[in-house]
Formats: C-alpha cells, sequence, structure tokens
C-alpha cells in the first residue's frame, strides 16, 4: 500500500485485496513489478521482507504495532495473505508507511514508482516504467519535466532557494524553523499549512526526584501557557491539553485533565504551592530542545511559564541527558494505542499494564475499552505534557496543482503536477 496526495491509501504492490474472517486475515494479489535491476519481484520476497520486519531484532519503528499479524505466508506467486492472531482494522495504513516499504537487502534500489537516475548528494529521480503498461499506447516515455531532483538542505537555504525560484517546493517543514517563513516575504499563496494530527508536547524522561510524584509533574502541566507558546511560535496553532485529538478506536472521549476549566492564574497558584512544598531544594529541569528559532521560542514560553512557579528550565540538546522531552511527531495512523504508546515513554506500572492491556486484547470491542482505560491510566499518570497538535507547512509552486494539505503532511513526489495526458 502507499499515500497518495489526500494522505489517504490506495494500491501500491498489491493490486487488489480482500479481508476475510472478520479482518483475522489479508489477502494480496501483487501487481507485476520489477525490481531497479529489471529483475521480477516475487511473493517469496515480499513475504521474506514483511517478515523481517516484523522481527524480534528489527529496528523498525512500528514493529510494536505489528504484533498482532501471526505470521505473512505465499499462497500462489502472486498472492500473499496476512495472517492475524486479532483483529486490526488500522493494518492496510500500517502498511501504506514508508517504514514498510519492500526493499530487499540483497538488491539495489527498491520497487517504487521512481528510480534513482543520477545518484549523489542531491539525486535525480525519474519515473519507473510500469510493466503493466509497457504495451500500452497509455504507456509514454517520460521527460526531463517528469523528474525529480531532491536537495537536502536546512530549512533557511531551502526557502531562499524557493524565493528565487530555483525550487518548486519546499516540504518537511515544522515549528522549529516557522519563523523563517515569515522573514521570507514569501506570497501566502505559496505557504500551506497541514492539517497534521499527532503529538506535540514534553514527555517525563526522568522520574527521579522533584518529578517522582505525579502531583509534581501535574504541577508542572498546569504551569504551561499553552495559548502564549502557540501564538508567540505562529498565529492560528491551535494548543491543546489532551493527549487524542478524537476518540478515534478508543471506547470514550479523550481524557481531560481535571484542571482544564479552571483560569491559568489560579492554576499557577496551586501549581506554586506545590513546588513551594517541595523539601528537596531548588527545582531545576532540564528540557531536551531541537535547534532552531521556533524551538527557541518555545523554550522561552515554557521557561517562562515554569518560572511563574518557581522552577528554573535549562536547555539542552535532544540527545543530551534531561528531565522532559520534546515530542513532535505526526501519527502515521488513526489508532489511540499508537498515541498513548509514544506518549509513554517513562510510564508506571499502572499505564504500562494498561497500554500492554489494551495492545493484547482479542476482539475489537474490548480493544477500545482498554484503550480509553489506557488514556485515563496516562492522563492520571502525567507521562507526558501535551501542548499542540504538530505544525508542519511547506511552500509549494504553483504549478504543482495537485499538491494537497493532509492530516499525514505526506506528500508523493509523483503527486504533486497533472498528468498531461
Amino acid at each position: 500500500m502507499r499515500f497518495d496526495a489526500n494522505g489517504q491509501i490506495e494500491p501500491g504492490l498489491a493490486e487488489r485485496w480482500i479481508v476475510i474472517d472478520g479482518g483475522m486475515s489479508y489477502i494480496f494479489r501483487l501487481r507485476e513489478a520489477r525490481w531497479a535491476d529489471g529483475s521480477a519481484v516475487t511473493a517469496d520476497q515480499v513475504v521474506d521482507a514483511l517478515t523481517d520486519q516484523m522481527a524480534a531484532r528489527s529496528r523498525n519503528p512500528l514493529a510494536p504495532f505489528l504484533t498482532a499479524i501471526d505470521e505473512v505466508v505465499v499462497m500462489t506467486p502472486q498472492v500473499i495473505e496476512v495472517r492475524m492472531t486479532r483483529p486490526r482494522p488500522d493494518l492496510l495504513k500500517l502498511f501504506a508507511q514508508p517504514e514498510l516499504a519492500i526493499w530487499p537487502t540483497k538488491r539495489t534500489g527498491g520497487a517504487g514508482p521512481m528510480r534513482v537516475a543520477l545518484p549523489g548528494r542531491s539525486p535525480l529521480l525519474r519515473p519507473a516504467i510500469d510493466p503493466t503498461q509497457a504495451d500500452s499506447d497509455d504507456q509514454r516515455a517520460t521527460s526531463p519535466e517528469d523528474d525529480v531532483r531532491l536537495i537536502g538542505e536546512p530549512a533557511s537555504r531551502a526557502i531562499v532557494r524557493f524565493m528565487a525560484h530555483e525550487s518548486d517546493l519546499v516540504a518537511g517543514g515544522s515549528f522549529v524553523d516557522w519563523p523563517l517563513v515569515g522573514l521570507s516575504d514569501a506570497a501566502p499563496a505559496n505557504v500551506q499549512i497541514d492539517p497534521a494530527v499527532g503529538l506535540f508536547g514534553l514527555t517525563i524522561v526522568n522520574r527521579d526526584g522533584f518529578l517522582a510524584d505525579a502531583a509534581n509533574r501535574d504541577a508542572i502541566d498546569q504551569a504551561i501557557d499553552r495559548d502564549a507558546l502557540t501564538q508567540a511560535v505562529r498565529a492560528g496553532w491551535e494548543a491543546t491539553s489532551q493527549i487524542l485529538p478524537d476518540t478515534l478506536d478508543s471506547a470514550a472521549a479523550p481524557a481531560f485533565p481535571a484542571w482544564t476549566a479552571i483560569p491559568l492564574d489560579q492554576r499557577r497558584a496551586t501549581a506554586r504551592a506545590r513546588v513551594a512544598a517541595w523539601r528537596g531544594g531548588p527545582v531545576t529541569l532540564r528540557i531536551a530542545m531541537p535547534q532552531g528559532p521556533g524551538a527557541t521560542i518555545a523554550f522561552g514560553q515554557i521557561a517562562a511559564s515554569l518560572r511563574a512557579i518557581g522552577i528554573t528550565a535549562t536547555r539542552v540538546a535532544m540527545r543530551q541527558d534531561a528531565d522532559l522531552r520534546l515530542v513532535d511527531a505526526v501519527a502515521p495512523y488513526d489508532s489511540a494505542r499508537w498515541y498513548l504508546a509514544n506518549a509513554c515513554a517513562m510510564c508506571g506500572d499502572a499505564a504500562k499494564t494498561a497500554l500492554l492491556a489494551a495492545r493484547d486484547a482479542p476482539t475489537l470491542a474490548e480493544r477500545s475499552r482498554l484503550i480509553a482505560a489506557a488514556d485515563v491510566a496516562l492522563r492520571d499518570d502525567v507521562a507526558f505534557i501535551p501542548i499542540a497538535r504538530p505544525l508542519r507547512w511547506s511552500l509549494v509552486a504553483l504549478r504543482l496543482a495537485q499538491w494537497h494539505p493532509n492530516s499525514r503532511a505526506w506528500h508523493p513526489l509523483t503527486k504533486l503536477r497533472a498528468d498531461p495526458r
């Protein structure tokens, strides 16, 4: 599977599929496809590639979300079956993730819609010939207009390049570099914001000292002025105090903190009293943040909020030891368990137990009920401090008429321009 320009799944290597036995079996018929060296893609290779990604030794970040798969087997040279131990309605969206692309380690190149025509630091990509259309009048030779040059560089240089009309697209922008867009005088028609969903907040990575008590972690949660932070970075960036953006596959509405309706000044007074009652001496917290002007603004707002309740914040690099670490991640698919598992970097036993129970639930109804319980447990544990939803931006030339904003912030390079046919 893969994503289209709207962030919805579409056929990739799978030509078609059926789901049977109440979601316990997915059967995929593979289209005719070839590797970059011209050899045919076989069902055995696809099964081997998927099995490697699901193995216990796999470093694939999605491996923990594939535990419901029992096995992947070859049925015919062009058909594979994915057998489940428990139903998972989001399996197709998982298979559409880039991390689960079919990429055999013993071959060069993939089987996707583009090939590397000229390698190097800025590789040139060219559409691959579709073998199913090779003898059709609809199959045309590629032209330079179809090529895509990939350039990886800092946001500042990418923006300058776009403003000089030397590129058509700047992709992958986040809150870190958003202030640079305002300095560029880019035309509003070229600035695009994705309605991305996911996690943006502080995860607790040290539960010693002041942070050992959930009430103290809650004091920090209460003190942060989310609206001031988001508006300081970008006007209109929506703040949040809940982990789940919506009910999703939970049996209940997202869990809110008890103090949601209390004015900020009153919340801070409560938090300040909590800090003052701490007998371990002055409270200093190390907060890991990325580098960039947007991150500097965000850290300044967090530090000011903590200072208002008597806590000193120091900024450290993302890979350094810290007490709190920023999480900024777009959700790959609509699963409440993804949100809860990624918010739980260092949870208490109750929250961990609830998450494991939700993962291993035998039915969808039981899974939904246990996800709701895990949401409440994580909220009570205050293992994650939600602040906003991820901010994702792009600069898009008007001639890329097929570019569409979407909740995945996912923009396939083959879905940017209208097909001249």
